[in-house]
């Protein structure tokens, strides 16, 4: 197994039985592009506004839609994904779950020195999560479940890292 897909499967939670819920990629398949609003309406938290408003504002950058078609860990991370980039290098990917997102955050060998100095600073949850995920060769791929506000400020400060390298 990969060093990718081990640091992203060290980030998932218990989720409910298969069944429970409608899968994002159900809603929306490939032939049916979701709009903001019905990402926000999925997504169904205020953090997410929070923090797309964040990146457009703070990094004057905009979010592109992809599709992804990837049936690792049965499907988890199939359908559209929401990717931002700045001056051609990507910070994040995001993952629309129902009441909660996934920001996929990879921190290169450029941003390792600060972010090992930042991780003790942040959410007992992203600091696990860090030093759970295995380092690769392009360093760690960290898949972070965004479900407050302190993890959302984890994000924050993380991509800040990225942007600065």
């Amino acid at each position: 197994m990969s060093a990718r897909v081990d640091g992203a499967r060290n980030g998932l939670r218990n989720r409910k039985k298969a069944g429970d819920i409608m899968a994002w990629n159900e809603l929306f398949t490939k032939e049916n592009e979701p709009s903001d609003k019905q990402i926000s309406e999925f997504i169904a938290t205020p953090l997410w506004n929070d923090l797309n408003n964040h990146l457009q504002q703070t990094y004057n950058v905009q979010p592109k839609l992809f599709y992804s078609c990837c049936t690792m860990d049965k499907g988890f991370w199939k359908g559209w994904n929401i990717k931002y980039k700045k001056s051609g290098k990507a910070l994040c990917t995001f993952y629309p779950k129902q009441g909660y997102f996934l920001a996929l955050i990879n921190i290169g060998a450029k941003e390792a020195v600060e972010a090992d100095l930042l991780i003790p600073l942040c959410d007992k949850y992203t600091q696990d999560l860090y030093h759970r995920t295995v380092t690769g060769s392009i360093g760690k791929s960290l898949a972070i479940e965004v479900t407050s506000k302190s993890i959302l400020n984890d994000v924050i400060n993380l991509l800040a890292l990225r942007v600065n390298s």
